[in-house]
This record gives structure tokens, C-alpha cells and sequence, in this order.
């Protein structure tokens, strides 16, 4: 994917490796400790999701402004993940070996959702939404039909004109 726009959120790597977390998420909360804390296990799936959904919504809207917008709450998710994490951790529901692994992947998420930005942010793309035809009014769409059907007409009219078979000339002396 390397140095073409992607056409589907699917294809950008933060939405890759904001799945990647989420699934991990979902893993490690349904372990048997954890699984019990009803409220951390929903807060953190809500913030891994968060990330993910984000990235995928701000994508959708079409303008790169939107999606820089949208990109700042996903990376804002991702330090919410890490400090759920924590306390995961804290209440010994995840060994620290794990909590390391999992913030490290969330840190690494964010990282990629800012260098993302700043790109964006760099960029001269308005985004796709500016790229697609603007959509018409009732009237514009009939107004343009209009003129088209008009066009189409007198064009009509001209090749008539022109294909039209013109008298023949015969060699044949006048009579007065």
C-alpha cells in the first residue's frame, strides 16, 4: 500500500493496526478474573473500538479536515486503552509482561494515528468528498436534461440538413 491513497479505511495501516488492538482487547478480557469486572472490561472494549471506529468514521466523511478531527479522538482513545490497561493490571487481572505488550501496542497505534495527521495535515488533498460530483437540485437536473434534450435536437435538425438530397442538375436544354 506504500505510496498510494487508500481507497477503503481497510486499507490504511493505523485501521490495521487499530483492529489488531481491539481483537487483542476482546482476547484478554474475556479471561476469567478479568471477565467479572463487568465496568473496566466495557470501558476498555468501548476505547479499543473507539479507536477503531474512528479512524474508520473520519475516513467516511470525505474531507480531510473531518478526518484529521476524527483521528485526534481515535488517538485520544488509545492513551484511554493504555490507562485501562493499568488498572488491569493493577487489580492483577493481567501479568505485566502482557499490560507492557498491550500498552506498547497501543503506543504504537497512536504513533502511527500522529504521524498520520501530520501528514494529512501537510497535504493539499481536501479529501474525497471535494473530488466527487456535486450533487443537483430537482430543478438543476431538469434544467441541465433540458438543455441537453435541445442540443440534441438542433444537432438532429443539422444532420438533416446536411444529409438532405439535393435537387439533381440535368444536361438538358431549356425549351422557351
Amino acid at each position: 500500500m506504500k505510496g498510494k491513497a487508500a481507497r477503503t479505511f481497510e486499507e490504511l495501516h493505523i485501521y490495521q493496526r487499530a483492529r489488531e488492538l481491539t481483537n487483542e482487547i476482546y482476547r484478554l478480557s474475556r479471561g476469567a478474573a478479568f471477565s467479572r469486572d463487568h465496568c473496566l472490561v466495557d470501558q476498555i472494549r468501548r476505547a479499543a473500538l473507539s479507536v477503531l471506529s474512528n479512524i474508520a468514521e473520519g475516513f467516511e466523511r470525505g474531507t480531510s479536515t473531518e478526518f484529521i478531527h476524527f483521528l485526534y479522538i481515535a488517538k485520544g482513545s488509545c492513551g484511554e486503552v493504555r490507562a485501562q490497561l493499568q488498572i488491569a493490571h493493577d487489580q492483577e487481572y493481567i501479568p505485566r509482561d502482557e499490560c507492557h505488550r498491550l500498552q506498547s501496542l497501543s503506543c504504537q497505534t497512536s504513533g502511527m494515528i500522529s504521524n498520520f495527521i501530520a501528514h494529512l495535515q501537510s497535504s493539499d488533498y481536501p479529501g474525497a468528498k471535494s473530488a466527487r460530483p456535486q450533487r443537483l437540485t430537482r430543478e438543476e437536473q431538469a434544467h441541465r436534461l433540458e438543455q441537453l434534450r435541445q442540443t440534441q435536437q438542433a444537432n438532429i435538425r443539422r444532420q438533416k440538413e446536411y444529409y438532405q438530397p439535393k435537387p439533381e442538375k440535368t444536361n438538358q436544354p431549356d425549351e422557351d
